[in-house]
């Protein structure tokens, strides 16, 4: 049995997580001595990811048996989409044209042929790594990568059930996903600090995201104003209305479509992605915020719903990094490194493609973490440049969990053939 940690209250761990906020947010709200030096390399979004991660691999608290990030992602997640579309220009959003999807899909082709590239960079010094038979073999295991990395859980999965690999050495491949996931997760949070520099090398075209987000900040200041306890109230009742509606929603159309349609409750099934809660959870809240954006609603932005919102997607960022151990790092070596390589090669292609076509970072960033990181962690990134981008973050990563499975299917089979099965 693993080691207990010293809190498990989650009524302690939330205070915890709120601790490492505060404290993130007050030393960087500092504008002279050691915090402004301090926060100029290592960006704010990034610390309160670490923070928490530095909680859990101490023992101080353990994601494992805090519910914090599951209530984080249910019920603040969804709330915060409403709020941070609550004032979306769609229009504006649709004029950030082509060069979103183009790098969405540069980072899904970067995790297919990332994988059996790992694959035969580790077979020529390490083929054991690779190796395994039958059940065991360690493809049918990073086939669960492909899936969690180009669409989420669900696709996850669907994989681990298409591959029957060994649920007993499943776990190995979990701990893979997420050592390697969270450092690539830190790595974009590194890289949005000095996302100026970054876009001057790729020579990158911002206008578009200039332009949505100055028409959202000219909204925004037009209707500023000090918000009332009515205003503050109505923030929170349209923001977990909706997560009520989205919750009962997800439900409803999750159950009926396992219940009717063979090929949604198959896990085997390349559709089975639609018969996730989650996956109609996410739809739902971003789509009740487009909705509300159409009506008199969006004037509740001039009371800070947007804050209201970036609150609630920081408290899920901190829940997050509280799932990353350090200590696990390198427990596995051999995995933990094919992980790194096809991560790699998805940064690699992903950053080729963007200097190419002169993509903004913002789209490097949100096109890789709509695949690796999935719904929970792709608004989030994308909230970090700004609020009013949120949305973008979210219909990105709906898309890969629609196309999660077929990606990851593709993937597996060029593995097997990589590893000689």
């Amino acid at each position: 049995m693993e080691n207990q940690p010293i809190f498990t209250n989650d009524a302690i761990v939330f205070g915890l997580l709120m601790l490492a906020l505060g404290f993130v947010f007050y030393t960087e709200s500092k504008k002279t001595g050691f915090w402004p030096v301090f926060y100029k390399y290592i960006p704010g979004l990034l610390m309160c990811y670490l923070i928490p991660a530095i909680f859990n691999s101490s023992g101080l608290i353990s994601a494992d048996i805090s519910k914090t990030y599951f209530i984080a992602s249910r019920y603040l997640l969804p709330a915060s989409l409403v709020l941070l579309t609550l004032s979306i220009d769609l229009k504006a959003v649709f004029n950030l044209g082509w060069r979103a999807l183009a790098m969405f899909f540069t980072g899904t082709i970067g995790i297919i042929i990332g994988g059996p590239i790992a694959i035969l960079i580790v077979s020529t010094f390490s083929p054991e790594t690779v190796g395994g038979a039958g059940f065991d073999a360690v493809w049918r295991g990073l086939a669960t990568l492909a899936g969690s990395w180009i669409g989420g859980g669900a696709n996850q999965a669907a994989m681990l059930e298409i591959y029957e690999f060994n649920q007993e050495l499943y776990g190995g491949m979990v701990l893979v996903d997420i050592v390697v996931a969270n450092i690539w997760m830190a790595i974009i949070l590194l890289g949005i600090g000095k996302r100026k520099k970054i876009d001057n090398w790729l020579k990158a075209d911002n206008t578009a995201i200039d332009e949505l987000q100055q028409k959202v900040q000219n909204f925004s200041d037009k209707i500023t104003k000090i918000p009332t306890l009515t205003d503050l109230m109505l923030i929170l009742m349209f923001a977990f209305v909706a997560v009520g509606i989205a919750h009962f929603g997800s439900e409803k159309i999750s159950t009926f479509l396992n219940d009717n349609f063979e090929a949604v409750s198959d896990p085997k099934s390349a559709l089975s992605s639609f018969g996730s809660g989650f996956f109609w959870l996410i739809s739902i809240a971003t789509l009740i915020g487009i909705i509300l954006s159409f009506t008199k609603a969006k004037n509740l932005e001039g009371a800070g719903a947007s804050k209201i919102g970036s609150v609630f997607i920081y408290i899920l960022v901190a829940t997050i990094g509280m799932k990353m151990d350090l200590g696990k790092i390198f427990e596995n070596p051999g995995l933990i490194l094919i992980g790194l390589i096809w991560m790699a090669i998805h940064a690699g292609l992903l950053i080729l493609v963007a200097k190419l076509i002169k993509a903004p970072y913002f789209f490097l960033a949100v096109g890789s973490q709509a695949n690796v990181g999935g719904a929970a962690s792709a608004p989030v990134v994308a909230a970090a440049f700004h609020p009013s981008l949120a949305t973008v973050g979210a219909l990105l990563a709906v898309f890969g969990y629609v196309v999660g499975t077929y990606g990851a299917i593709i993937c597996t089979e060029l593995m097997k053939i990589a590893s000689g099965a």
